[in-house]
């Protein structure tokens, strides 16, 4: 038998080495992988929680529209009523006097005007402005005969609550003219005569101012005379105007508008 070489028997004893090592450490486990990594859970939402998508708005119905209606003028102190409609009436108030009978008279609302036809004679109509009483007070009165040339028109101011006292400047239609005081009768206070009033079936214009104890006369803007009263001294109260028929038919006016101002 052959003695064992150096070489084999160090290649032994490495080999005794590397088991008696293995024996000792109890064989430790092969290096694993490392776990792959987790997921987050997913979380799972409730559908009423989810946003909304945007749903069409339907339209909205618009209010209905209400007419706005104005308000009816009101009543004016200072103003030129041109009775040119119905309601242009309602503020005023007539009354008459004299020996004729009203069952025929009539006043109406017509177009752009107001008419008259007086239906008797010696009738004295008169039409008065109720809302304001004035003290002093311009009253301007556009008027035309349609009838017979022999009537009268006046314009009054200072007219009392009781309708017993007032100032009237009156003409009648050949030119001849009157300011009374009225106090249960006629009082002349002056009287003239004029050539500025057109005669016939004619437009004219007819003014008279009150202001203080003095009452001035105007035809067709034409100053006849200004009287200062210092006896009777009515100082306040309703203005108006007059138509007025004499002795013959028929007397029949239109008024066109009439001024209250300030003298």
């Amino acid at each position: 038998m052959k003695p064992l070489t150096p070489l084999f028997f160090f290649m032994a004893l490495i080999l005794f080495v590397g088991l008696a090592c293995s024996a000792l450490g109890g064989g430790a486990p092969a290096p694993t992988q490392p776990p792959p990594p987790t997921q987050p859970p997913v979380q799972i939402i409730p559908t009423e929680s989810l946003p909304q998508q945007p749903t069409e708005v339907p339209p909205t119905e618009e209010p209905p529209t209400t007419e706005i209606v104005p308000p009816a003028p009101s009543t004016s102190e200072f103003f030129t009523e041109e009775f040119d409609t119905e309601a242009s009436t309602n503020n005023w108030d007539s009354f008459t006097l004299g020996s004729g009978k009203d069952t025929n008279l009539v006043i109406k609302q017509e177009s752009d005007h107001l008419l008259f036809d007086l239906g008797d004679e010696d009738l004295y109509v008169y039409y008065m402005y109720t809302p304001y009483e004035y003290d002093d007070v311009s009253v301007k009165l556009n008027a035309e005969n349609r009838g017979r040339n022999n009537n009268n028109v006046s314009l009054v101011c200072r007219m009392n609550a009781d309708g017993t006292q007032w100032y009237e400047f009156s003409v009648e239609s050949g030119g001849l003219w009157y300011l009374y005081a009225i106090d249960g009768k006629y009082n002349t206070i002056s009287n003239g005569g004029t050539q500025a009033l057109k005669q016939g079936k004619e437009i004219n214009e007819y003014a008279m101012i009150c202001q203080g104890d003095d009452i001035t006369m105007f035809i067709n803007g034409q100053k006849l005379k200004t009287v200062t009263d210092k006896t009777y001294g009515f100082n306040s109260g309703l203005v108006g105007f007059n138509i007025s028929s004499l002795n013959v038919l028929p007397i029949t006016g239109e008024v066109n508008w009439l001024e209250i101002g300030q003298p």
